[in-house]
């Protein structure tokens, strides 16, 4: 899969129709006037529009799910398609239903394997736990279950199916979506032959269902943050250090976290192979990887819907040394990153320069800054970030002593507390005695909080174990900053004297001078 994508998760609209009925004609081969039509569509735009969703990609819509609420228990288990759509007419749809009920979603053939399904069930779970619904039922094909009818029952294949013994494209994605069945339907969809007319209803329970009315929230205001504290090892080939990304990263998406951070420099073991070489001479060798670990981050961040902070890697720029990242988001958006502030080995060794960029990054979970290890030692910059409505601040870090992680640690919580904000912490550990200026590492990932009641006693969110390769998940709440903002015991914002002193820029952002 290219990364050159821009994904985009909408409410369907009437406009998007003719792109809707091309991709569903070739997500559904096998059946019939498979397409929904204008008219119907129109239908569901009308009652329940928020209950239409699909992704386009690159402005082409190439997945959708629709849905309707109903009363279930006016139908019972036992239904038919048919039955539950109102003979296709949507009259079952009703607004004081306690059921999302979905009765579509489809991948274009060419588009499945970037989990566009996961985020359109996703999708779906948010809106029925803002409607306060008791649940999402459907009723679900097995197009598989021909290919093994004559040998085991409908519920053989369902349980082989659930064991991961047996592959069903549509069985075996709602099953890892968190559904479970409830029971098999005879006569479900007519003349799905695949499937020889069976399916399963399906069901994910909403635990935070309650009975009494409650609003939409809008805004999403708790954020799952996942830290990596990467383990330095030497790679025999490039694919084996993509490996391992992808595998961090699959697990800290596993547990839905809105952001993924890497570690400053995780990639120095490919240096082993340029050891030969001077220091300055191997750290520009090691640059030649950065321009494609940045488009497999970019395929990662798509692929599996998490926002993905690279940690740090060296780049050339018109032939200058930088310290880079990038920030690339799950829409397949992304944007760079450069450390400011140069240590005096990075400089004596390897002749990198620092860049000139201070700027928020706009995401999907609001403002953050990045900051590459020794920039969180200097609090002006983390403040300029404050005042552009940073809620959380990313510091990639790379320490080889105790001494140097405590005043990358230290500095870090201060940055939380006098600006009223998050601080996510990610390092390496372990030894590369094989790699010129990259010999020891000492590292504690961790979360720090602002230091109020609403917060724990420590200021201390989450840690990881010292020197140990983990990962490190934890939720933070933004509304909880706002409440800091305005109510706390002091108010580090407010409360500066802005009429004695400020912090500002010296020159507008832009790129890393040429």
């Amino acid at each position: 899969m290219k990364p050159n994508f821009i994904i985009e998760l909408k409410n369907l609209t009437i406009d998007h129709y003719r792109d809707l009925r091309e991709s569903m004609i070739e997500a559904y081969p096998d059946i019939e006037d498979s397409e929904w039509e204008e008219s119907q569509i129109r239908k569901l735009l009308e009652i329940f529009p928020e209950g239409q969703l699909c992704v386009l990609v690159n402005g082409k819509v190439v997945a959708s799910a629709l849905s309707i609420m109903v009363r279930f228990d006016k139908f019972g288990d036992e239904h038919t398609y048919e039955q539950i759509t109102g003979n296709y007419t949507f009259n079952t749809h009703d607004p004081d239903g306690d059921v999302l009920y979905g009765i579509e979603i489809f991948v274009h053939p060419d588009y499945r394997g970037m989990r566009l399904g996961r985020r359109l069930y996703e999708a779906r779970k948010e809106l029925c736990e803002s409607l306060n619904l008791r649940m999402i039922m459907a009723g679900g094909r097995i197009p598989n279950y021909n290919k093994f009818s004559s040998e085991i029952t409908p519920r053989e294949y369902i349980d082989r199916v659930a064991r991961h013994e047996i592959y069903d494209p549509v069985l075996t994605f709602q099953l890892s979506n968190g559904f479970t069945v409830r029971r098999i339907l005879k006569g479900y969809l007519e003349d799905d032959k695949n499937s020889e007319e069976y399916a399963t209803l399906l069901e994910w329970n909403n635990i935070y269902y309650e009975k009494e009315e409650k609003f939409l929230q809008q805004q999403k205001t708790v954020i799952r943050v996942g830290l990596v504290q990467w383990q330095m090892r030497l790679f025999s080939q490039l694919s084996e250090l993509y490996e391992q990304i992808e595998f961090f990263v699959d697990a800290v998406s596993g547990y839905q976290s809105d952001f993924i951070l890497f570690p400053e420099f995780f990639n120095a073991p490919l240096m082993e192979q340029y050891n030969h070489l001077g220091e300055a001479e191997a750290i520009r060798k090691l640059a030649d990887y950065t321009d494609g670990l940045r488009e497999k981050f970019i395929e990662f961040a798509i692929a599996y819907n998490v926002n993905i902070i690279t940690g740090s890697m060296p780049a050339v720029q018109n032939g200058k040394l930088y310290n880079t990242g990038y920030l690339c988001r799950r829409d397949g958006t992304w944007d760079s990153y450069t450390k400011l502030h140069i240590t005096p080995s990075e400089y004596s060794a390897w002749g990198m320069l620092g860049g000139n960029e201070i700027r928020v990054f706009d995401t999907d979970c609001g403002k953050i800054g990045i900051l590459i290890c020794y920039d969180v030692e200097f609090p002006e910059v983390s403040r300029i970030l404050a005042d552009q409505g940073m809620n959380i601040l990313f510091v990639p870090f790379l320490t080889d002593t105790q001494n140097g992680y405590m005043r990358v640690r230290l500095c870090a919580q201060s940055r939380a507390v006098e600006n009223e904000c998050y601080v996510a912490i990610a390092g390496c550990v372990g030894n590369l005695p094989r790699v010129n200026n990259m010999d020891i590492q000492f590292a504690q990932s961790a979360v720090f909080t602002p230091s109020d009641f609403a917060f724990p006693n420590n200021a201390i969110k989450a840690e990881a174990t010292p020197n140990a390769e983990m990962t490190l998940i934890a939720d933070v709440d933004l509304d909880l900053l706002k409440e800091l903002h305005n109510h706390g015991s002091v108010r580090n914002l407010k409360d500066r004297r802005l009429d004695l002193y400020q912090v500002m820029k010296k020159r507008p952002w832009g790129r890393v001078p040429k």
